[in-house]
């Protein structure tokens, strides 16, 4: 059985990841990107999937871990009767060469070690042919990939999989260096597992030494960055939404979705945690790709799209592995990519005023680009959606969808651009201002006078919290307050916000799921925009004590079972989470800045 979700660390090359678990077992592994097929899938399936474990042979060793100071480097001491020693955890830093370096050194004493390594290609099911190449190189090699292991001790076959027992003493180090390479060219050349770990670290180093204050919250938002970085996809600029799929939202659940794409809607939240940070460079870059991505026919605008701007996500299920804890089905690509989901306009545009008023620069292009898309979304705000949640339901006119909607006509009209033509702004603010009308008459709870989730329905959704985070209405207007109070007491859940009622399956699947934790975070940055700074300091304080050992989040979490839930590490959350601690380290919501305009910010980008 896989290890708890919790219980995990990711190791990253922005080209792909890996998660290791405490027992010093990989589990899983896209080679050579996020999104290819694995190499180890016992984190959905078993250990005949696919694993590769590197631990003392003692079954009663026990272990800490850490990252090594703003890296994805993993250091594993482990303490045995007989001895102290070190494995070292990493993805080498190579250019286009991916792989796994796992480095053990003798501490104290001596311990011995024993490696298990199973390969199974293509999500578990592809067997490879196992080759000794030389005294030091074993390969495997299945349809089009190939798996080369380099190490001084030697593999021995043992039915399905590859052992081998080996022990270090005071001093010594065995390392094994395990690299893809496609299976018609011969293997990737050798490479020293000392000098790529210096290389390694000194990138992370580098990287990491550029973060911006966020007061006492450093430390955190610094890890939070390392994973955003870690989740990016360097040749392109684009940023997965998390490595993994089919991790589940409810243990045995069905709920379960390949989060290893890039979600364009994701571009105002990493935006702003990027730009806040201080990258603009990776801020760039993720503009850049968002632009590539949505080119074309404005009518072909996707929820989501591949590492490079891929289009085509078909979602197929995967009979033979059997799901995290029973989970099934395991699901590959993503249906959510052919959904219509009306808000995506407003955050695009959003994200875009966003990035300009903090000085990343757009490209000439962009406001031919940003007229078109406006011209198709006047044709089609009216129309119903499946929402930010992309429930699988019958559409409906969503509150959030419509004030995103409103958002980018409005601030498409407040953007002073020279040689703009003047009827291109009343138009734009026209229509802004119709849908604004049309969501106050059909999208406020008369009896409550908080926004719903829908027009015509008494539920409540947490996108909620986004709505109130836009300046859609000023922060005293007494609606505002009501909606955060009514979200307080139909969605909170032991102190944590659920999505929407998930209770009755009225979004066309079994019930249940964890609580979201990107939801919770805006709930800290709306107390913050009130003024209920207390109570968003304990909100964000008890929230940042749900990270593991090493910081990492996932989707959600279980306060039943005190589990974290649903693909891991998740960038939303991460993003979620480096936001409210700007707003709170500044003493304004970070998200509300994202989506307001710059007249209604005071000089210090408090709202005024």
């Amino acid at each position: 059985m896989a290890s708890r979700i919790e219980d995990y660390a990711m190791l990253g090359n922005c080209r792909s990841a890996a998660l290791v678990a405490r027992n010093g077992s990989i589990d899983w592994a896209c080679l050579p990107r996020f999104d290819s097929a694995s190499s180890f899938a016992a984190l959905i399936g078993d250990e005949d999937n696919g694993r590769w474990r590197v631990a003392p042979a003692d079954p009663d060793a026990t272990c800490t871990r850490r990252y090594i100071d703003g890296s994805l480097v993993l250091e594993t001491e482990w303490q045995t009767a007989t001895g102290r020693a070190r494995v070292t955890d990493f993805m080498p830093m190579a250019g286009d060469e991916v792989g796994i370096a796992r480095i053990v050194e003798g501490i104290e004493g001596r311990v011995d070690f024993e490696t298990v390594l199973t390969i199974r290609f293509d999500y578990g099911n592809a067997v490879p042919w196992v080759s000794r190449v030389d005294d030091e190189t074993t390969t495997a090699v299945a349809g089009p990939d190939l798996l080369a292991i380099r190490s001084p001790v030697s593999f021995e076959g043992e039915g399905m999989h590859s052992t081998s027992r080996f022990a270090v003493g005071q001093g010594e180090s065995v390392p094994f260096m395990l690299t893809w390479g496609p299976s018609h060219l011969p293997p990737p050349a050798p490479r020293d597992a000392s000098a790529a770990l210096d290389e390694t670290l000194a990138f992370w180093k580098d990287w990491s030494a550029r973060c911006n204050d966020s007061g006492e919250w450093s430390d955190i938002v610094r890890r939070s960055l390392v994973v955003l970085k870690g989740l990016s996809y360097l040749p392109t600029g684009g940023i997965v939404a998390a490595p993994t799929t089919s991790l589940p939202e409810q243990l045995g659940g069905q709920r379960n979705w390949d989060y290893r794409f890039c979600w364009a809607r994701d571009a105002t939240f990493v935006l702003s945690a990027l730009v806040n940070a201080g990258y603009h460079d990776e801020a760039s870059a993720w503009r850049d790709w968002v632009r590539r991505a949505v080119a074309g026919s404005p009518g072909q605008l996707q929820v989501l799209y591949g590492l490079a701007g891929e289009r085509r996500l078909e979602e197929f299920e995967v009979p033979w592995l059997a799901g995290y804890e029973g989970s099934k089905p395991v699901r590959i690509g993503n249906a959510a990519s052919v959904q219509f989901q009306l808000d995506i306009f407003g955050e695009l545009v959003g994200a875009f005023a966003h990035a300009i008023r903090h000085g990343v620069t757009l490209q000439p292009e962009a406001d031919e680009v940003q007229a078109v898309f406006l011209e198709h979304l006047e044709q089609i705000w009216r129309s119903p959606d499946e929402g930010i949640w992309e429930i699988r339901g019958e559409p409906r006119h969503f509150v959030h969808s419509k004030v995103m909607a409103w958002l980018a006509f409005q601030r498409a009209a407040e953007q002073d651009r020279q040689g703009r033509d003047p009827a291109f702004t009343r138009r734009w603010q026209a229509v802004a201002d119709e849908i604004r009308a049309d969501i106050l008459a059909k999208g406020v709870d008369p009896e409550r006078g908080c926004f719903t989730q829908s027009y015509g329905s008494k539920e409540l959704d947490a996108s909620l919290l986004l709505v109130t985070l836009t300046d859609f209405l000023p922060p005293d207007d007494p609606r505002i307050a009501a909606t955060v109070r009514a979200i307080e007491e139909d969605l909170l859940v032991e102190g944590f916000v659920r999505r929407y009622d998930t209770r009755s399956g009225v979004d066309g699947l079994p019930p249940g799921e964890g609580e979201f934790l990107p939801c919770s975070f805006w709930l800290v940055e709306n107390y913050v925009l009130l003024g209920r700074l207390d109570e968003a300091r304990a909100l964000f304080v008890r929230l940042a004590g749900l990270t593991n050992d090493l910081g990492l989040l996932a989707e959600e979490y279980d306060p039943r079972s005190k589990r974290l839930l649903g693909n891991f590490p998740q960038a939303f959350s991460h993003v979620a989470l480096i936001n409210a601690a700007f707003s709170l380290a500044h003493g304004y919501s970070a998200t509300a800045d994202v989506h307001a305009t710059p007249e209604s910010l005071d000089p210090q980008g408090v709202r005024a």
